[in-house]
């Protein structure tokens, strides 16, 4: 029997799902993070802004940095807006972190972020995948079963 799903964070408000992650990797780990965001950043969130589609983790100076991930500018925001593709720094604990890294280094493993949401208490949140890269013919294998779930569905429901 496999090994029992954690379980799921608690998610208020999703503002940004990479959805693309679960086509394109094998995730093997998941794990919550906090992300250190300026005042308009955090404005723009709530308004339901924000793309992680072409984002990664990585470790820089035992510190992980979102990369690539785009929060547009507050509409109301002054010349103190903030730049909207700039690095943002996760907080997880250094443990936590050097585990990732050795993940990343040792492994080939890379780090990925699935969901950026509110928590109950209202703080902003990323939900980061370890995972491993898929190939082309790992892709069509996945493509193929999801079709197949979805053929028996089917079946079931008119033969049923």
């Amino acid at each position: 029997m496999g090994k029992p799903l954690p379980p799921p964070f608690d998610k208020q408000k999703v503002v940004a799902e990479n959805r693309r992650a679960r086509y394109d990797y094998f995730v093997e780990d998941r794990l919550e993070a906090g992300i250190e965001l300026t005042g308009t950043e955090v404005k723009s969130l709530r308004g339901g802004e924000g793309s992680i589609a072409e984002s990664y983790a990585a470790v820089e100076a035992k510190e992980l940095w979102l990369i690539n991930s785009h929060i547009p500018e507050y509409s109301h925001g002054n010349r103190m807006n903030h730049q909207p593709r700039r690095p943002r720094k996760l907080l997880l604990k250094g443990r936590e972190i050097a585990k990732l890294q050795g993940a990343v280094t040792r492994q080939g493993l890379t780090l990925v972020p699935l969901s950026l949401y509110f928590n109950a208490s209202g703080r902003a949140k990323v939900e980061l995948a370890v995972a491993r890269g898929k190939k082309m013919h790992d892709k069509r294998d996945t493509e193929k079963e999801r079709d197949w779930k979805r053929e028996q569905g089917r079946l079931l429901r008119n033969n049923g």
